[in-house]
């Protein structure tokens, strides 16, 4: 039988949203037991939002599948006992509150590290737990906005363009979550002891400017700040760029080096262009106005057509439903087919990206379907049960 690599691992989530049950969604599908603890008063927001399909979220489908779920008031007293006794079956707690929030409820860290030092407790938030902004609110758009990535993209001169998905949450949040989570786990090998990670969901986007922002600061007063729209690799060469096409669709031309570039071009019928196409002191600007210009003037179906089987590296930007369609990304199985019982309607799952064995999605739970078990599990007697599950 095929072992998923976290098997036997076990994550108490607190947290809610995205950024925290993304993450452990990752978890669950390497093998992780995942129990979500949700307040009584509707649980966690997402449940809420809509597209919905027969009473149910889209989006909490599509985040909570191979999870359960356990309802606790963490601001009654009886609440508070309860998590203190049910953490110590758990080897991590992931939570996304405000940073002191979970002091205030006396279940931070340092109580449940000295309660149980082997836990791992990740605290995800925007800004961290530390500085000046720490307990200022925020959302994705902001992180990144103050991140420097959201004013790094764009028409130079133009507006900053809008990322349209939640990189501050998935990238600066979840999957910088998930490496010190992992990492704290290795360590716990070693040591026997737990640890505190903080995760700003701000600090983990500058990421996606690292390349950039380090050359910046090691160029000095020798260097320049970072010009939206300007610069190799966010418009300003027209080696790399999305281009928008007769019919209003775009192609991303995403041929940086020369001998894509120079392949781009003799397609084209325009081998003179490589001369100055990578001159960002008015030569690229002049061959990326008269590349806009041509791939204009046809269809995406054309350009497609065109550069078909060429090794270019240039791809149509897909839209809606056609990436569902896509050929390469089925091919590497990112759907999965579940019938979801006991409804008995045909699901298709997005798996996360990491496969690394066999998953069978269970369908997400409902809201403290499983309070009664877990607690059980945890050691709490009928008559303690009944008091917490009302």
């Amino acid at each position: 039988m095929n072992s998923l690599p976290l098997a036997g691992l076990k994550v108490l989530d607190l947290s809610r949203l995205l950024p925290g049950p993304y993450a452990t969604l990752v978890l669950a599908d390497l093998g992780a037991s995942v129990d979500r603890v949700e307040e009584p008063s509707g649980g966690d927001p997402v449940r809420h939002m809509p597209p919905f399909r027969e009473g149910e979220s889209a989006l909490h489908h599509g985040l909570n599948r191979n999870k359960r779920s356990v309802v606790l008031d963490l601001k009654s007293p009886e609440g508070r006992d309860a998590l203190l006794r049910l953490v110590g079956g758990y080897d991590m707690l992931v939570e996304s509150f405000r940073p002191g929030v979970m002091d205030r409820l006396g279940l931070g860290w340092s109580t449940l590290h000295a309660r149980h030092p082997r836990l791992i407790y990740c605290a995800i938030s925007g800004y961290g737990q530390t500085g000046p902004d720490r307990l200022r609110a925020g959302h994705d758009l902001n992180y990144v906005a103050r991140a420097g990535v959201l004013g790094y993209g764009g028409e130079a001169g133009g507006a900053p363009a809008f990322p349209g998905v939640q990189l501050g949450d998935i990238g600066g949040g979840s999957l910088f979550a998930l490496v010190g989570l992992l990492a704290a786990l290795y360590e716990r090998e070693r040591t026997g002891q737990g640890r505190f990670v903080d995760i700003s969901m701000t600090d983990g986007a500058t990421a996606f400017l690292h390349m950039h922002l380090a050359a910046r600061l090691f160029m000095g007063e020798a260097g320049t700040p970072l010009r939206r729209g300007e610069e190799a690799l966010n418009g300003g060469l027209p080696c790399y760029g999305v281009y928008r096409t007769q019919d209003g669709r775009a192609l991303a031309v995403g041929a940086l080096e020369p001998k894509f570039f120079a392949g781009v071009c003799e397609a084209l019928g325009h081998p003179e262009w490589l001369d100055e196409a990578y001159a960002l002191d008015g030569g690229a600007a002049r061959v990326k106005a008269e590349l806009t210009h041509l791939i204009a003037q046809h269809p995406l179906s054309h350009w497609t057509s065109l550069f078909a089987g060429r090794d270019v590296c240039v791809e149509p930007v897909l839209e809606g439903d056609e990436v569902l369609a896509d050929a390469q990304l089925r091919a590497r199985g990112l759907f999965m087919e579940s019938e979801d019982t006991p409804s008995g309607r045909k699901l298709t799952h997005l798996r996360t990206p990491l496969r690394l064995g066999d998953v069978t999605p269970r369908a997400p739970p409902s809201l403290g379907q499983h309070s009664q078990e877990i607690l059980a599990e945890a050691g709490f007697n009928r008559e303690e049960i009944e008091k917490l599950v009302k």
